[in-house]
């Protein structure tokens, strides 16, 4: 019998996988929740807890606890296990623990012989995605990173300020490593097609406002993470966004973490570009247009990403 609902299994029942839960079910993207933590308890109580709010939702939904048997007949995996950002740590400072989690995370979710589409989000998000992909063996274009998504939603809230404009409309995004590393493709950026660098000295946007702004986009977690010790609201609705596009196949395109395999000279390591994303998961990568400068921190980030990708290697031996 064709199978006619959606299920989401959630590894990781903290503040950003509970977000997730609840941006989805809000939106009513799926019929059945899975949650899955190595505390039980504290995801048997989320369970509860969203169970209560089921009644008095728009979309009905089930939603379990329990272990990883649970991906049967899951169509999406996210995961959002792993220890959390400390207030002035960089993400890439977390791989080793990350690192070991994440591998003990993939040789579970590969004995249960899951087959839909893993979405990642735990930190260093593109290094613990590589992670999760090498040991799992899975199709790439079947687990895929959040990566940048989050950052170009940050990008464009600053632009659409600027604009003053809705930020859905921006075509703009940041690539590369979802963090200090990162690059914001200003200089070929577009407001519904329309070329904003033409508007730049309109606007007073120079060289030095183009560096500020991009150090904000990349620094603003570190703000929040001062102020109330986590971000989770944001990123629970990109991942939620980005998991309504697959399983209702709208391939939109996101500045997801992909598997590189020559975009922009690069090979072998996730970082984030641009991606359709749909029911079969990444269905394709385009190469947004660089300026000179954009592509050589492109560059520099992903080698970034590569080094430390090798600690995380040697973190899992």
């Amino acid at each position: 019998m064709k199978k006619t609902t959606n299920k989401i299994a959630l590894i990781g029942a903290g503040a950003v996988g509970t977000s997730f839960l609840y941006w989805s079910m809000s939106k009513g993207i799926a019929e059945e929740y899975a949650i899955i933590d190595i505390n039980k308890e504290a995801a048997k109580g989320q369970q509860l807890d969203f169970e209560d709010a089921s009644p008095s939702s728009s979309y009905p939904y089930l939603v379990k606890s329990g272990g990883y048997d649970l991906l049967k007949d899951a169509d999406l995996l996210i995961i959002t296990a792993g220890r959390p950002q400390k207030p002035g740590e960089t993400r890439l400072e977390m791989v080793a623990d990350n690192a070991k989690i994440m591998k003990n995370i993939a040789l579970e979710v590969k004995k249960t012989n899951f087959d839909g589409i893993t979405l990642i989000a735990s930190n260093p998000v593109d290094v613990m995605t590589t992670i999760y992909q090498f040991v799992t063996k899975f199709d790439p274009k079947k687990v895929i990173s959040s990566s940048c998504t989050l950052d170009t939603n940050r990008l464009k809230i600053e632009f659409a300020k600027i604009f003053n404009v809705n930020a859905k409309e921006l075509n703009m995004f940041v690539m590369g490593e979802h963090g200090d590393s990162s690059v914001s493709t200003i200089e070929n950026a577009t407001l519904n097609g329309i070329p904003l660098k033409e508007y730049y000295s309109i606007n007073k946007i120079d060289a030095a406002k183009k560096a500020e702004i991009h150090k904000y986009v990349y620094m603003k977690a570190y703000e929040i993470i001062n102020r109330k010790r986590a971000t989770f609201y944001g990123i629970g609705a990109v991942l939620s966004e980005i998991s309504q596009s697959i399983l209702r196949d709208e391939k939109k395109v996101f500045s997801v973490g992909s598997l590189l395999n020559g975009e922009y000279g690069e090979k072998g390591i996730y970082a984030g570009i641009p991606s359709i994303i749909g029911r079969k998961g990444i269905i394709k990568t385009y190469q947004f247009p660089l300026a000179k400068e954009e592509l050589m921190q492109f560059k520099k980030s992903v080698s970034i990403l590569k080094k430390t990708t090798e600690k995380a290697f040697e973190a899992i031996k």
